[in-house]
């Protein structure tokens, strides 16, 4: 019988053929079941594991002087973060409250391996074996007396660097991005003050600091200066640049609408050059780091840098290693909070900016 003849006549549609009834049961079968093990997860939770038996079970190498504190305290953090680690791996897929942190910690996993094995060879070659000879190396247990013991002049020194950071970078933006809008905007005040960017704004401002140190009333007063020198030579050039690269058609269709000069600056000029300003703002944060620093260890009596300088002055190198630790998160966290600030700053432009 042929097709023809197999319709129906009620509904005009011919019923499904032997041969396509397979097909049909495929399309019908359920998807795979998730995976409710996360295999990395475990890996690390073993890796912390390990990191905790290594540094409980195998003896300190005491050389001339008590043995290290804080090695139990250090051992039970290591389980503990494998005991944390487990429970996501093995039922952070089942458990809603866990799917969060699963799927945040998801791609942190072979960092999550690596972090503790190199503690745990960090361990072996100070505490263990004494390779890395003490006081100049000092093993992890170590900063966590500092943290514990020294918190509060870590944290008043953090305090003063974020306090001199934020008013040397801020006096820095603002005269960087007024220098680099009239740079760009006006050909007379660049011809004056372009040759003098070219000059002075290549020299390191460390190398200015003797003479800051003479010329201005505290040692304090002449770090933030040159923090400032240093953030605003990047902010006023990579200014310059994006007010000077602005598409000319855009003061053409503003002016046509009635735009004054004020107007093409605020409005069309600087909003058009964010992006670089944003370069510019990173590459003054990264420069004023390096100056804060050498500051504070020259001639500021406070701070972080005045920190390291202090430790180092008392080969308190756990000190040290706990001050820089503190320093790179801190800065890190610095650089972050002005990327955030950058994407929402321009937002509206993600339509033209290579994000």
């Amino acid at each position: 019988m042929s097709t023809i003849d197999r319709i129906s006549p009620a509904t005009g549609i011919a019923p499904a053929t032997p041969q396509a009834r397979p097909a049909c049961a495929a399309c019908d079968a359920e998807p795979p079941a998730r995976a409710t093990l996360w295999g990395g997860g475990l890996v690390a939770a073993l890796a912390w594991a390990a990191l905790g038996a290594v540094a409980r079970f195998w003896p300190n190498r005491i050389v001339g002087f008590s043995d290290w504190a804080y090695t139990d305290a250090f051992a039970a953090a290591a389980w503990a973060a494998a005991a944390l680690l487990a429970i996501v791996a093995t039922a952070g897929a089942r458990v809603p409250g866990l799917r969060t942190v699963l799927a945040r910690a998801q791609p942190a996993g072979p960092w999550l391996v690596a972090f503790p094995l190199g503690l745990a060879a960090w361990e072996i070659l100070t505490a263990k074996t004494a390779l890395l000879p003490t006081p100049f190396f000092a093993p992890p247990q170590a900063l966590i007396e500092v943290y514990a013991d020294d918190w509060p002049r870590l944290l008043g020194s953090a305090g003063n660097t974020l306090k001199l950071l934020g008013l040397g970078f801020a006096y820095g933006v603002a005269a960087g991005f007024a220098v680099g809008v009239s740079i760009g905007w006006s050909r007379r005040i660049g011809y004056w003050v372009h040759p003098v960017l070219r000059v002075l704004g290549p020299v390191p401002a460390t190398a200015l600091l003797p003479l800051t140190f003479y010329f201005f009333p505290s040692s304090y007063s002449a770090a933030a200066f040159l923090i400032a020198l240093a953030t605003g030579f990047p902010v006023a050039v990579l200014t310059w640049s994006g007010v000077a690269s602005v598409n000319k058609q855009y003061y053409d269709v503003a002016r046509t609408l009635g735009a004054n000069a004020r107007f093409l600056v605020l409005h069309v000029a600087t909003p058009a050059a964010l992006p670089q300003v944003f370069v510019g703002l990173f590459m003054g944060l990264s420069a004023s780091f390096t100056v804060l620093v050498t500051a504070e260890m020259m001639g500021v009596k406070s701070g972080l840098g005045w920190y390291l300088s202090w430790a180092q002055g008392w080969a308190s190198y756990a000190n040290m290693y706990a001050a820089l630790i503190v320093m790179a998160l801190l800065f890190s966290g610095l650089i972050t909070l002005l990327f955030v600030v950058r994407d929402r700053a321009l937002a509206w432009q993600k339509g033209t900016v290579k994000w």
